[in-house]
């Protein structure tokens, strides 16, 4: 449905031409324009403003790993336990996302559609520099949410035991496994990005559902898994070696993969003859 629907049609009147038009979708062009707004603003940020915000976003990432432990100890051991304790995954992205946090797989979107219409190095480099700051925030505070989890009498005995068992699941698997989940992760997240513009107050609608699936595929998301990789770590249950091999190095690849590749490339693929000639976009 174009977003101008109904605007001409002879049977409504101007009120209801102008009320069919703003309930109807943005176009892909009026999306796109949104986003990449969003990442020119993002890329022009001091380094401390990106920072700060970043490290707020890792910090807020962990309540995706303390809500889902919560919901795995306090449901019973069946064969469905892992349908409803993956609602918990989606809380710490409803913090960040909804409070306007820097985060590192939302900017493989944000920050990639700046260089894509402007093919520069400057708007390159710019884009680079606000990876590595908020990847490297948002990582520092995973850590500091881990360390935070591991004195004892913080949570419940059976608590704990869930942290663990998470934390040591996520582990698991090939780097290659690994990558393709990771894959799809950075490609559902790049892609709600996408369509929170035109969600409008389905907004938190959106971010959960989206998220819930990332987290019921046990899908692999850089930032939401560091927090249960490093509890891993801090609590001497894997090495720092493992953190590296198995989770952050595949988990990088496959979220920047999917994020770029499959959803800021071909999503300004679609509308780049719009913004070369300056024709009207389509969905």
């Amino acid at each position: 449905m174009d977003q101008s629907a109904g605007a001409s049609s002879p049977h409504l009147d101007r009120g209801e031409q102008d009320q069919a038009a703003t309930h109807a979708a943005p176009r892909a062009l009026v999306i796109h324009e949104i986003v990449r707004e969003e990442g020119e603003m993002a890329i022009t940020r001091t380094a401390g403003a990106l920072a700060w915000s970043g490290l707020a976003a890792g910090l807020s990432m962990g309540f995706s790993f303390v809500t889902q432990s919560l919901l795995h100890a306090g449901l019973p051991d069946a064969p469905w336990r892992h349908l409803i304790d993956s609602f918990g995954y989606s809380i710490g992205f409803i913090i960040v996302i909804l409070g306007r946090q820097q985060l590192f797989t939302e900017s493989t979107l944000t920050a990639v559609l700046p260089v894509l219409t402007r093919k520069d190095t400057r708007t390159l480099l710019a884009a680079l520099r606000l990876w590595a700051i908020v990847l490297t925030a948002n990582l520092v505070g995973t850590w500091i949410f881990a360390a935070l989890l591991t004195p004892e009498g913080v949570f419940r005995p059976e608590v704990t035991r869930a942290m663990h068992e998470l934390s040591l699941a996520l582990l698991q698997g090939g780097f290659g496994a690994t990558v393709l989940r990771a894959l799809f992760a950075g490609w559902l997240i790049a892609m709600m990005v996408w369509l929170l513009p035109s969600a409008r107050s389905a907004r938190l609608a959106t971010v959960l559902i989206v998220t819930y699936v990332v987290a019921v595929g046990q899908l692999s998301h850089i930032i939401a898994g560091s927090v249960d990789a490093a509890y891993a770590v801090l609590t001497g249950a894997a090495s720092f070696g493992k953190y590296l091999s198995a989770f952050l190095f595949p988990t990088l690849i496959g979220n920047t993969i999917g994020g770029v590749s499959l959803v800021a490339l071909l999503n300004h693929a679609a509308i780049a003859p719009d913004l070369q000639g300056g024709q009207p976009g389509h969905r």
